[in-house]
C-alpha cells in the first residue's frame, strides 16, 4: 500500500492463505512465492524472515534457495524492495537454549556468500536487516564491546548494500550505539515489542540521529506472541488485540520522517494486532 510519502509497507512474510478473508488474494495458491504477485499489488514491499532461520543445532548452516531468490525477483515489479533478515548464524553468539558458542558469529566469509546468493535481486534489495537477540553479559559483556565487534565486521561490508541493525538490548540505545550506525552508514530498525522501549520514545530522543542514516526500518512485533496465537488460533484475518494508542504513535513517527530524503520501510507482524494487512490499512488512515 504506497502512500503519498512513498512509505514501503511491508507485512512480515506474505504466505497467509487466510488472507482471502482481507481481500488480500482472491485465491489460495500451492507454493508461497506464488503469493507475491497479487501481494505486490496491495503492498511496495515484503519481509523475508524465512532465511533467518540458519543455524541448525547440530551446528549446519541453511542458506536461501537461489531458485527462490530468482523466483522473488521475477514476480515482483521493479519498484518492489525486500527487507530482508540476515542469516541467525550470523547474528548469535551462542546458540539457542545452549551455551555452545557459534562459531560463525559476525563471520565476514558467511555473510559474503549470503549477499552472493541474493545477487538475482540485488536491485530490490531495501536493506538487509543484522537482527541481534537480547545480549546478556555472558554473551557480549557491554555496549562497548558490541561496538567494537561489529565495528571490525562492518569494515567490509559491501558499500552498495544498505545494511541496518537491530537491537533487542534496551540499554544499547545511547548515542555510541547510534554513533556505530552513523560511522560505517547502517541504518536502524525501531522494534514495537520484545521487552523494547515504546517506539516513540525511542524516536523522540534519537530522531536526529535516525535521518541521518540510509534508512529507517519500524517493526511492529507485539508484545505477547503465545497470547495473540492463542486468540487466533493462528489464522490471521481479523484484529484480535487492538493497539489504537501505539498504531497513532507511529503514524506521529511517519509522518515526521518521511518529510526527509531517506527511505523509509514499516514491516507489520500478524502478532502487532492480529492480523497485519488489516493494521496496515488502519496506520494508512491516519497518514493520508
Amino acid at each position: 500500500m504506497k502512500t503519498k510519502n512513498d512509505i514501503h509497507f511491508s507485512t512480515c512474510s506474505w504466505n497467509y492463505p487466510e488472507w482471502v478473508d482481507v481481500a488480500v488474494y482472491s485465491a489460495t495458491r500451492e507454493r508461497h512465492y506464488e503469493y507475491l504477485p497479487e501481494y505486490a499489488e496491495k503492498f511496495n514491499a515484503a519481509e523475508v524472515d524465512q532465511w533467518f532461520w540458519s543455524l541448525m543445532d547440530n551446528g549446519s548452516i541453511r542458506m536461501p534457495k537461489t531458485s527462490d531468490v530468482k523466483k522473488y525477483a521475477e514476480l515482483t515489479p521493479e519498484d518492489f524492495r525486500f527487507t530482508i533478515k540476515a542469516p541467525n548464524s550470523i547474528t548469535l553468539t551462542h546458540f539457542y537454549k545452549s551455551e555452545k558458542t557459534n562459531k560463525s558469529f559476525l563471520s565476514k566469509d558467511l555473510l559474503n556468500d549470503f549477499v552472493s546468493i541474493l545477487e538475482p535481486m540485488k536491485n530490490k534489495l531495501g536493506a538487509i536487516m543484522f537482527e541481534f537477540e537480547y545480549l546478556n553479559k555472558t554473551k557480549m559483556a557491554s555496549l562497548a564491546d558490541f561496538i567494537k565487534a561489529f565495528g571490525k565486521f562492518a569494515e567490509s561490508l559491501p558499500k552498495d548494500i544498505t545494511f541496518a541493525i537491530e537491537t533487542r538490548n534496551p540499554n544499547y540505545l545511547k548515542k555510541d550505539f547510534f554513533n556505530l550506525l552513523k560511522e560505517y552508514n547502517l541504518g536502524f530498525v525501531l522494534i514495537d515489542g520484545y521487552y523494547m522501549p515504546p517506539a516513540i520514545k525511542v524516536y523522540e530522543e534519537f530522531n536526529e540521529y535516525m535521518k541521518a542514516l540510509p534508512a529507517l526500518i519500524i517493526r511492529l512485533l507485539g508484545k505477547d506472541r503465545q497470547g495473540i496465537e492463542k486468540a487466533t488460533a493462528k489464522t490471521w484475518n481479523k484484529i484480535v488485540e487492538p493497539r489504537d494508542e501505539t498504531i497513532a504513535e507511529i503514524a506521529k513517527i511517519l509522518l515526521d520522517f518521511s518529510k526527509m530524503k531517506v527511505p523509509l520501510y514499516v514491516n507489520v507482524n500478524n502478532h502487532f494486532e492480529g492480523s497485519a494487512p488489516l493494521t496496515i490499512q488502519k496506520i494508512n488512515k491516519l497518514i493520508q
